[in-house]
């Protein structure tokens, strides 16, 4: 495999999503005019064509403009710097240096605004720090304004239109735009990654038995005690764990340590706040060791209001951020928390809740549970969302996100395929594994998580097959080439996903507390959850203490970690010594009126995907271990 720079690597990553997802349609363009990368959308090719778009059919999209000097000059720099070994290590920009020396300028606004209006559509707003101008007006506006027809198309069970070519716009301009989001009228939606039995805050709690570690309880007999349980595959498996717990996880990963992230932010963003997130998260920490919150340790900040509330579903982005915050806390219970809340679930709230993370420019880290398949993305979102990252790790600000909890995405979307925005280049995207933690605290074994579930059989003499519930995520990225960091630890020329892991099982996963309603009334009570929406907020909280030790920040972790796999990750291997565990679930959610359901979870039955020796699409090159904590250097 030819070896590249990181910074070829990286920097030409804006040309594979053109020329994977703008190679074909393209508009013919004015000899003065110059088309803007990444702006037709992939899915028209193959999608039902409905003819053209009415000339007075109303648009609203975001014209995003471009760093001062181009993104190719801020990816160049938040390389060098992200890279150990280079001159240009550590050396970050605070958010006004940014924008100083990166910044887009008053007079690239103004001349893309008259531009814009000149062609007869209305400049609503401009973004904050210029990122973007909003504009509003008709199809033959925008046709005109850039070059290309606006077509209807019958796409994913909607009717939707988009451009059918590439968007030009005057050579003098093109290198001021980015990218146009929003002419493409496809709903555009993030999900977050949580998986658990149910959505809370509906009242949801966990069945009895449970072990409170690994193997505390062999699961022989029933909840009698007195009703015999099969065996499964010739082996007397153990019941799931209760839910582990802040000082759980910090003795199986971080061993015996005195830091605990005093110093560092990690900030958080979801969908929606939990208007309970405060009492709640609270509550958990004094109830299990992680120590109370000290003021101003958690903080929010919140758009001015919330919207697409029917579309995308609060309660369920409220447990997100319950289990996110209680999850990077039990890692790092003197790091600050800052959760940056985006008003819906839709792509362009999303952009903006990041945006004012790196504007703000006053977290080291930031964890994300949330995403969507490739295939549902657009040329025009993953150039934003890009700029965001990359201007994030000039900074000195570590994205992360999970890597999905569907395995390889086939049996839910008929292709196998990764996430987004996990497979960007410029952020680490975290899989999951399943995790024993025994009585001594110390991690027992580990494995990829993927979970296969059988039903235990009406005379309760065997378990009964069920199919493949959920995994880690993982695969090989159909938008950007191999990075560098990947070169000679990947096998493939594309980028492949997750980069590390930590438990996100949620058959092996963490106890959470949150208020939720039930049919008595609405208090605060526990659960299980798991999920990679676990695995991220763990090693953002464990990085932490790793930025702690260092003293400072790192931008793009992947660099680091790469380099420092053979120490400071523990290489996850399949073939378990326990085939899985044996989880009792109250029929209701609730309480045993209507009974109890037994169920074997299994372990590393991830899809198509295999944990191996060395990295895989499971677990990437493995689960962190206390030298982490010492690797930053």
């Amino acid at each position: 495999m030819q070896k590249r720079s990181i910074t070829a690597a990286i920097v030409t990553t804006g040309a594979v999503v053109a020329s994977a997802l703008t190679s074909t349609g393209a508009a013919s363009a004015a000899p003065s005019a110059k088309a803007v990368p990444n702006t037709k959308p992939a899915w028209t090719a193959h999608a039902k064509h409905l003819g053209a778009a009415g000339n007075s059919a109303a648009i609203s999209a975001r014209v995003y403009l471009a760093p001062n000097g181009g993104l190719a000059a801020v990816q160049r720099f938040a390389t060098a710097a992200s890279t150990p070994g280079t001159a240009a290590y550590g050396h970050f920009l605070t958010a006004a240096q940014y924008r100083a020396r990166f910044g887009t300028t008053s007079a690239t606004v103004r001349s893309v605004s008259s531009y814009l209006r000149s062609a007869g559509l209305t400049v609503n707003a401009v973004g904050a720090h210029n990122r973007y101008v909003s504009i509003t007006g008709t199809v033959r506006a925008a046709e005109k304004a850039f070059g290309a027809q606006i077509e209807r198309y019958s796409h994913n069970g909607r009717n939707v239109q988009a451009p059918a070519g590439t968007l030009s716009v005057p050579s003098t301009l093109a290198s001021s735009i980015l990218t146009v989001t929003g002419l493409d009228t496809t709903p555009k939606i993030a999900k977050p990654a949580t998986k658990q039995a149910a959505p809370a805050p509906d009242g949801f709690r966990n069945a009895r038995p449970c072990s409170r570690y690994y193997g505390q309880v062999a699961a022989k007999y029933q909840a009698d005690f007195k009703t015999p349980l099969p065996t499964f595959n010739g082996q007397t498996l153990s019941y799931a764990p209760c839910g582990y717990t802040g000082p759980q996880f910090r003795a199986a990963y971080e061993g015996n340590t005195a830091l605990d992230g005093t110093g560092v932010t990690v900030a958080i963003t979801d969908a929606y706040a939990a208007p309970t997130i405060a009492k709640d998260a609270n509550t958990y920490a004094v109830n299990h060791g992680d120590g109370s919150y000290a003021p101003g340790q958690l903080t929010q900040t919140k758009p001015a209001k919330f919207t697409n509330q029917k579309t995308c579903g609060p309660s369920g982005w409220y447990g997100e951020e319950t289990l996110d915050v209680e999850a990077v806390h039990a890692m790092a219970p003197g790091a600050k928390i800052h959760y940056y809340a985006s008003a819906s679930c839709n792509d362009a709230d999303f952009l903006d809740a990041l945006a004012t993370v790196v504007d703000d420019g006053t977290s080291q880290l930031v964890s994300n549970s949330w995403g969507d398949l490739e295939a549902n993305e657009s040329a025009d979102g993953v150039a934003a969302y890009e700029a965001v990252f990359v201007q994030g790790a000039a900074e000195g600000t570590s994205f992360l996100f999970s890597s999905g909890d569907n395995g390889d995405e086939l049996a839910n979307s008929g292709i196998k395929q990764a996430d987004y925005p996990t497979s960007d280049p410029y952020v680490t995207s975290v899989g999951g594994t399943s995790t024993a933690i025994g009585a001594n605290g110390k991690i027992a074994f580990q494995t990829g998580w993927g979970t296969a579930k059988y039903s235990l059989s009406s005379d309760a003499k065997s378990w009964n097959p069920v199919g493949y519930l959920y995994g880690s995520g993982g695969g090989t990225s159909s938008l950007f080439q191999q990075p560098a960091y990947q070169a000679g630890t990947t096998s493939s020329p594309y980028r492949q996903d997750p980069d590390v892991a930590m438990d996100g099982d949620p058959n092996t996963g963490m106890l959470v507390g949150e208020t939720q309603t039930f049919p008595n009334g609405v208090y605060y009570d526990e659960y299980r959850i798991g999920g990679t929406s676990l695995a991220s907020p763990l090693f953002a909280g464990m990085t932490a203490l790793s930025l702690q030790k260092a003293g400072h920040a790192v931008g793009l972790l992947n660099p680091t970690i790469y380099a420092q796999q053979a120490t400071a990750f523990t290489d996850v291997k399949g073939n378990p010594p326990q085939a899985g565990d044996v989880r009792v679930d109250f029929v209701n959610g609730i309480d045993g009126t209507d009974g109890l359901s037994y169920s074997v979870r299994t372990f590393d039955q991830d899809s198509t995907l295999r944990t191996t020796r060395g990295y895989d699409l499971t677990t990437g090159v493995g689960a962190p271990n206390p030298k982490w904590l010492t690797a930053i250097s």
